[in-house]
């Protein structure tokens, strides 16, 4: 007898668990449970602890699904017991002890590093911390350029802010190393430069596709090649 693993979808900056819904009517659709909590967006180690604990209360096994900065948290995450897959979709795959500025340093920045508004936020202790959205005029062509129109329109207003020193973080383990991964390289991705997409998914041995002309938003623009991708690993872990 085999069970299906419960799909847990993290989302990255810049959006919400709302940017999911078309994937998950596609793997409700195939009977598949899913779940696709919020991402507190405050620091690695945090979002990653936040992420593990909604995993091991699941029961059953759990596929992990991470989007952009949603990939490191559940490169984290992942060494949960009960994770038996990974899924990176258009997503940074760091290593063990590297941060996402040092991963993104490898490549030329993308578009997105000069078009982000600063924000500050109160934090611990009564310390200001910074956190980052998109220019809302840069967001549709950043990151969501094969999105329609009304609906880029609507996506800035409500896009959640990330705190700026998940950057220099550095991921305290590599779930990859230890369990099968997947990847989705979106080809004209301008928020992530798609060479760090491909070199994180080479590294870790990733199973990958290229969707060619994707955009950052592909879980929003593309939910059933995502979706399938998902499935692939959901099969191969059931």
């Amino acid at each position: 007898m085999t069970t299906t693993p419960t799909v847990l979808l993290v989302h990255g900056a810049f959006a919400d668990a709302g940017s999911w819904s078309g994937v998950v009517a596609e793997l409700q659709k195939h009977g598949i449970p899913v779940i696709a909590p919020p991402n507190p967006l405050r620091g690695l180690a945090s979002d990653a602890a936040y992420i593990a604990s909604v995993a091991a209360q699941v029961e059953g096994p759990v596929v992990l699904v991470g989007h952009s900065y949603g990939g490191a948290i559940i490169t984290v995450a992942g060494t949960v017991e009960n994770v038996v897959g990974l899924v990176y979709i258009a997503a940074y795959v760091p290593e063990e002890g590297e941060s996402l500025g040092e991963l993104q340093g490898r490549f030329p920045l993308s578009p997105l590093v000069s078009n982000l508004k600063q924000w500050t936020y109160p934090a611990e202790g009564g310390e200001t911390a910074v956190e980052v959205t998109i220019q809302a005029e840069a967001f549709p062509g950043i990151f969501a350029a094969d999105v329609p129109a009304p609906v880029t329109k609507a996506l800035p207003v409500s896009q959640r802010p990330l705190a700026t020193s998940v950057f220099d973080e550095p991921a305290a383990a590599a779930a990859w190393q230890t369990k099968p991964s997947w990847a989705l390289v979106a080809g004209a991705d301008e928020a992530i430069n798609p060479e760090v997409e491909r070199f994180g998914a080479k590294r870790a041995g990733a199973t990958t596709v290229e969707l060619e002309g994707a955009s950052h938003a592909v879980a929003v623009s593309r939910p059933k090649e995502v979706a399938d991708l998902i499935r692939d690993a959901v099969r191969a872990t059931s």
